[in-house]
């Protein structure tokens, strides 16, 4: 089926009965990066989406979280979820421009529903969620256990001074 857009303001408007696939991609970007490196990221993305006929439905920034696993060397990384309407065009564009960004370390799209009408689905605001919070350093091994000694020390304490260890 044959869309017909036209990009006005931003926003795309669709033919009545206008149906499209909706489609959840969520990304990881690197942990380091400036809020608004992540803001210029985030609405080039949204332009992809717009520009090949689709609607952005939802964006959510879950903010810097701890990842499963390491994830090209990072532990950490911000987490991104688009929800949006769009053909499987719009997804192949908006997978070509993650893969080509180097600030992107993983994404994931997964198709919700197959047929959408695309005037019925309203968009909801986006949101931006705090993340985790950052965990102090720990301190070293050594200073944990200050005022603590080792089984082999009090061992050798014992020994220099003549007394055997099962008497003490």
């Amino acid at each position: 089926m044959q869309t017909e857009t036209t990009a006005t303001g931003g926003l795309a408007q669709h033919a009545p009965g206008t149906h499209l696939r909706e489609y959840e991609t969520i990304f990881l970007l690197r942990p380091d990066l400036a809020e608004d490196l992540v803001d210029k990221i985030v609405e080039r993305m949204r332009g992809i989406v717009l520009r090949d006929g689709g609607k952005v439905i939802k964006v959510e920034n879950w903010g810097k979280k701890k990842t499963a696993y390491e994830v090209k060397r990072n532990y950490r990384a911000i987490f991104i979820r688009f929800l949006y309407l769009g053909g499987t065009r719009a997804v192949a564009e908006f997978e070509r421009n993650l893969r080509m960004t180097d600030d992107v370390l993983k994404y994931q799209s997964v198709k919700i529903a197959d047929d959408v009408d695309v005037n019925a689905r309203a968009v909801e605001p986006d949101v931006k969620l705090p993340g985790d919070p950052e965990m102090p350093e720990r301190a070293p091994r050594e200073a944990e256990a200050s005022g603590f000694e080792s089984f082999r020390e009090r061992e050798r304490d014992v020994e220099d001074e003549g007394i055997p260890p099962e008497v003490e």
